[in-house]
């Protein structure tokens, strides 16, 4: 049938050859979580390998899909094929391509089509699997309502009149996992590879049990899933873990989570990388950092010149970002550190300024008035100097023309009263003898904050004497963001360091982010990321990447080693910085899809050489 004028990718794998990919994520057209960046950064890579033997399945959101989904009406593929015997049966399918590098083709199945048949659904789930579902969740009837859509594409796909090939299916995370345990149970000529980037229990546990990784063989997760009523997802998780051919996480530091909360070791380990952008010349990434270092002066300027200014050329930019998870993501011994390093780098005298920047998502009213009305009489500053340096650069030039006596003339003369009187009451109306606020919006939740109150118990609130200023920002960073005027990636290439220690990452995209860009980065053994540099590099502080060792040890020691490293860093003359920054752009290559993909290429190997 359509499988003759089917393209075989000249470059798959021997292992793989006569075989089609399909991967299903609920992240996939679907920008909701981390996986949105694992998946659509492997893309190029996969595409490489696979080509048009390759197809990803998500669900059907219209508002999500519009800017990233471009429909098309070529069905020769086995997918196209498998998407109108679909629709024949009277399913909504989607069919076309994702608008990202790679551009490769994409089937949307929208779950709200089958919500007719969700009772039929459920019962299915509990009587076929023990699988419960409570009636008012949307997002678990969203997911049991793919997971059924999901599993009629597959079945149709691999159906002899679609095409002879052997299919892989790889499903992401326990949201597309529901239809993992009927496919096996109606014994569907299809191999299955599930990948848990994080368990959920796992990852509540881990943010309300400080001594989590110690009760971790004891845990009894029905009783702990109930507790924190996330039975469902658990359940189904457990079942596409048990129900999969070749079970998988993304690091070690999972795989054992995995070992005693889903009571099924991991077969392969599928490291997650990025999309690296290297320079043909090393200055090229130094510019970038250079004018993205300048954009951020601005703000500095703007939020702390107003009470006190410092000397922004001996200024450091340190910088964590990630979800609100005060212990998990280490903001705990960033905070206890920050501190200890403010007190170390004023008792030793160092000249520099520290500006730290927490990026998070928390709740907020808006932002705070005080901090826009200071960047906007920041810009009038801006217009009142730039008018006086043309109005003095004309009347110099003349005058230089003119003079006979070779004396450089006295400016104030050139300078009429409007732009003195001006440029005298804009800086008496912007100046203040108040701090700068520690944090840049009004939350909602401002006295329960645990940022919030860590900074003002420990009176780290930017006093003038301070060597650790902070920027607490509740928000995340776009190019629209009228404090900064960055984007995300821009913002991190301005900065000088990253900082990461967290207590629970399954993997940690924040860290790579910066390797990516060629900033140095601090991360901790509890990572996944953390632990793959470990274990696979052995300078990696030579390459500015540093592992604050947490596992077994004591909250005292991570804060010692991390203070330890961050003043340590901020003693690096600006050569040693920028020979640090060359070293982290030359390893980054390490960490690019191009390299990590060969762990898919293996668990694909693996699944297909075990039998049905």
């Amino acid at each position: 049938m359509a499988e003759n004028s089917f393209n075989i990718a000249k470059s798959k794998p021997k292992v793989t050859e006569n075989a089609l990919l399909t991967e299903i994520a609920w992240e996939v057209c679907n920008q909701v979580g981390g996986i949105y960046t694992v998946i659509r950064s492997k893309v190029p890579s996969m595409m490489d390998t696979w080509g048009d033997c390759y197809c990803l399945i998500g669900p059907y959101f219209h508002n999500n899909a519009q800017a990233e989904f471009e429909p098309t009406d070529d069905y020769n593929s086995p997918f196209g094929q498998a998407v109108l015997k679909m629709r024949s049966l009277g399913f909504e399918v989607h069919f076309g391509y994702w608008l990202v590098t790679g551009k490769p083709l994409v089937v949307l199945l929208n779950p709200y089509s089958v919500y007719d048949r969700l009772e039929e659904i459920k019962f299915s789930l509990w009587d076929r699997h023990n699988i419960p579902t409570p009636g008012h969740d949307d997002l678990l009837n969203q997911v049991e309502a793919f997971g059924y859509l999901a599993k009629i594409f597959l079945q149709q796909l691999v159906d002899p009149g679609i095409t002879k090939e052997r299919v892989i299916a790889h499903f992401h995370e326990w949201m597309v996992g529901t239809a993992i345990p009927d496919l096996r149970r109606e014994r569907t000529d299809l191999r299955i590879v599930f990948t848990t980037h994080a368990t959920m229990l796992g990852r509540y546990l881990a943010m309300n049990d400080p001594y989590f990784y110690d009760h971790l063989t004891s845990i009894d997760w029905l009783k702990e899933s109930i507790h924190f009523n996330i039975e469902t997802a658990v359940r189904i998780e457990r079942a596409a873990a048990h129900g999969s051919h070749i079970f998988s996480t993304v690091s070690e530091v999972t795989a054992r989570e995995c070992t005693f909360l889903l009571d099924r070791i991991p077969d392969v380990i599928l490291p997650n990388g990025l999309n690296i952008q290297r320079f043909i010349a090393l200055h090229e990434f130094q510019n970038l950092h250079q004018r993205y270092k300048e954009k951020i002066h601005q703000f500095s300027m703007a939020h702390f010149f107003q009470s006190y200014p410092f000397d922004l050329d001996n200024t450091l930019y340190f910088f964590t970002s990630g979800r609100y998870e005060y212990r998990n993501k280490g903001f705990d011994i960033t905070l206890e550190a920050l501190a200890r390093l403010n007190y170390r780098m004023q008792q030793a005298g160092i000249k520099k300024t520290v500006v730290m920047f927490f990026v998070t998502k928390q709740p907020f009213h808006s932002i705070n008035p005080a901090v826009l009305q200071s960047r906007a009489m920041m810009e009038e500053i801006r217009e009142t100097t730039t008018a006086i340096q043309k109005e003095i650069g004309k009347k110099l030039f003349y005058s230089a023309a003119s003079s006979t006596d070779f004396k450089l003339p006295y400016l104030n003369d050139f300078v009429d009263d409007y732009w003195q009187l001006r440029y005298r009451r804009t800086l008496q109306f912007w100046k203040t003898r108040q701090l700068p606020p520690i944090v840049t919006h009004n939350l909602v939740n401002d006295q329960s904050d645990e940022i919030l109150n860590f900074l003002r118990s420990a009176n780290l609130v930017n006093n003038a004497h301070d060597k650790v200023k902070i920027v607490y920002h509740p928000d995340f960073i776009s190019v629209t963001n009228p404090l900064f005027g960055l984007d995300y990636g821009q913002f991190v290439r301005g900065c000088h360091l990253g900082i990461f220690p967290s207590y629970y990452e399954p993997w940690g995209y924040t860290p790579l982010e910066c390797i990516a860009r060629g900033i140095p980065a601090v991360t901790s053994d509890l990572s996944g990321f953390g632990d793959y540099v470990v274990n696979k590099m052995s300078d990696k502080e030579e390459r500015g990447i540093l592992v604050v060792k947490r596992r077994n040890r004591s909250f005292n020691d991570a804060v010692t080693q991390l203070t330890d490293f961050l003043f340590d860093y901020v003693q690096l003359s600006q050569r040693e910085r920028i020979s640090l920054r060359n070293q982290v752009e030359s390893s980054s290559e390490e960490f690019d899809w191009k390299n990590l993909t060969k762990y898919y290429n293996k668990a694909y190997g693996l699944v297909l050489e075990k039998p049905l």
